[in-house]
């Protein structure tokens, strides 16, 4: 199947296009419904560009709506660092929400659901309440304090508010059907006790809404038509349904599931990523080896890379795991189009040219880019002590070894043909020094260039050498294991469970190598954010931690593109 016929093969397009048909709607609405609790990642911008790229199809529009009902875990470095990456993306919200600007509504709405005797106060506890809940094979209980009257009922949800009971002693809980064969069902929580300082709200509130509650009468009362959600909440759907049905909506939104992304050497659940920060593994949510989009950002991930790699991944009904080569795929076809091509020596080996004219320096022009003439040139100089990469030099190479060695030549990018004469060594017995001779009449775009040699090495002029620290990044798992995203907005009484296994054990120590090397001028004075590609090493870019003296740049990618060539085989 081509790119055109995946990004055609949308099934959520082909059932709002009924809905509009039948007249179910006359127009679009959807939304995205992040719970801040941290900062989003890959798979989020997946959920991004179908909401988005829906309400863009259909000239409609996409409201931002934060989820926050969870103060345990919210905060607002979230909610501004989440609203940062959708703009990055190129997207533009319509209306932006909390749920917290509904809190009363909503308190309100489950009063009325009182009334109509479809909710009650249960008094159990949290671990009664799983007991009685049943199980997939055998139906639930009944809680003893279901048929409450309405008049108690109210009286006792009224007092949960005013703070008359502490955390957990009682819940609001929907009356639908504790033999349902949906566990989802068997009367939901609606509300809890829960005394915790919102990063909105203060400490106004004592009890909060859950999920399955709030979530899809906000859409209603947003005037959303479509929600779109992964695949995970299609088991949630009855109860989503029924919620909007007994809120007393006339004309329901739609929920329709697709399946979430899931990337090789990818940690998305939130939970794990959460462990990374605070165990310090990382840095901070933005450490480029995060999947986060804020450290895709400072790695040099341009956005309409993420989006392409969304495009081609599609969207479909049934769960399915993407090789992480395709995204880096991604990024190099957008990069390549538009880095500027520079060099840098990551680890670096001094060259001394032997021959090279006393007092003579040499001016190098560059092209900026091979195939962008209108990106232009630079200068840089040539002279007689110079840098090359260590690993390009083998005093014993093997027969398959076009660089460097005692006694062979190699061609300098741009510029000249050197040959190894001498190698130096250290009292350890280490190489410190290549003294070599240079073939003067082998300039680069003069007559005696066209002499033919098998390597071509990236070089810098200790002249124009300038310090800098480069930071490379392997995926920070040591295994293949994909760690799915998981359902952080799921109500606390159907999360999973803590792993036993002991997750911190798989990460890889090596996920992070830091070196320290020389590299170009205009490399080294360009702004925090700028991208090059380091000839021969990656994409490579500009750190906020860089300072004047000592710039530090984070490898994006590396050149080499297994995803290519496996499209070859």
């Amino acid at each position: 199947m081509s790119l055109e016929e995946r990004r055609a093969a949308n099934f959520i397009e082909e059932f709002i296009d009924e809905d509009l048909a039948s007249g179910r709607f006359d127009h679009v609405r959807t939304r995205f419904p992040p719970e801040p609790n941290g900062f989003l990642h890959i798979g989020h911008a997946k959920a991004l560009c179908i909401d988005f790229g829906i309400a863009e199809k259909y000239n409609a529009l996409c409201n931002l709506r934060f989820d926050d009902t969870n103060p345990t875990k919210e905060d607002t470095v979230f909610v501004e660092g989440i609203q940062r990456d959708i703009e990055w993306l190129g997207f533009r919200w319509a209306e932006l929400y909390f749920a917290s600007d509904f809190f009363e509504q909503l308190y309100e709405i489950a009063c009325d659901l009182i009334r109509k005797g479809v909710a009650y106060v249960d008094d159990q506890s949290a671990e009664e309440m799983r007991k009685n809940r049943g199980t997939l094979t055998s139906p639930g209980v009944n809680s003893p304090y279901r048929d409450r009257s309405v008049e108690e009922n109210l009286d006792l949800f009224r007092r949960m508010r005013a703070g008359e009971f502490p955390d957990g002693a009682r819940v609001l809980r929907a009356k639908i059907d504790m033999a349902s064969p949906n566990v989802l069902m068997r009367d939901p929580t609606l509300y809890r006790i829960l005394r915790y300082h919102h990063h909105r709200t203060g400490d106004k509130w004592c009890i909060y809404p859950m999920y399955d509650f709030q979530h899809p009468v906000q859409d209603a009362l947003e005037g959303i038509t479509h929600s779109l959600c992964s695949l995970e909440y299609e088991i949630h759907r009855p109860l989503y349904d029924w919620m909007v049905a007994q809120a007393g909506f006339a004309q329901p939104p739609r929920q329709i599931e697709f399946a979430r992304l899931n990337l090789t050497r990818t940690v998305m659940s939130k939970r794990h990523l959460r462990r990374f920060v605070e165990g310090k593994v990382v840095a901070g949510w933005d450490d480029p080896r995060m999947p986060t989009l804020a450290a895709m950002r400072r790695r040099g991930y341009p956005p309409a890379a993420i989006k392409d790699f969304l495009a081609r991944v599609g969207v479909s009904k049934a769960d399915s795991t993407v090789d992480a080569a395709l995204l880096e795929h991604c990024v190099r076809e957008a990069l390549g189009e538009t880095a500027t091509r520079a060099m840098a020596v990551l680890n670096p080996l001094k060259v001394v040219l032997t021959n090279w004219p006393e007092g003579f320096v040499d001016e190098i022009e560059l092209e900026n880019h091979p195939d962008h003439p209108e990106m232009g040139a630079r200068a840089l100089h040539f002279g007689p002590s110079l840098f090359i990469e260590r690993e390009d030099f083998m005093e014993d190479p093997p027969k398959k070894f076009f660089r460097l060695a005692p006694g062979r030549e190699v061609r300098l990018k741009g510029a000249y043909i050197i040959r190894c004469d001498e190698v130096v060594k250290g009292a350890d017995g280490e190489v410190i020094e290549l003294r070599c001779s240079v073939d003067p009449d082998s300039r680069s775009g003069s007559v005696g260039a066209n002499r033919k040699v098998k390597g071509t090495l990236h070089w810098l002029s200790e002249a124009d050498a300038r310090p800098f620290e480069a930071r490379l990044y392997e995926p920070i798992l040591n295994d293949e294991e994909v760690e799915e995203a998981e359902t952080d907005e799921l109500d606390e009484e159907t999360a999973p469970e803590e792993p036993a296994a002991d997750f911190m054990s798989r990460v890889n120590p090596n996920s992070l190598t830091v070196v320290r090397g020389f590299c170009e001028p205009a490399i080294a004075g360009a702004d925090v954010g700028a991208v090059f590609q380091f000839f021969r090493m990656g994409y490579f870019c500009k750190d906020s931690d860089s300072t004047d003296a000592l710039p530090v740049y984070n490898r994006t990618v590396a050149l080499k593109d297994s995803w290519a060539k496996e499209k070859e085989k």
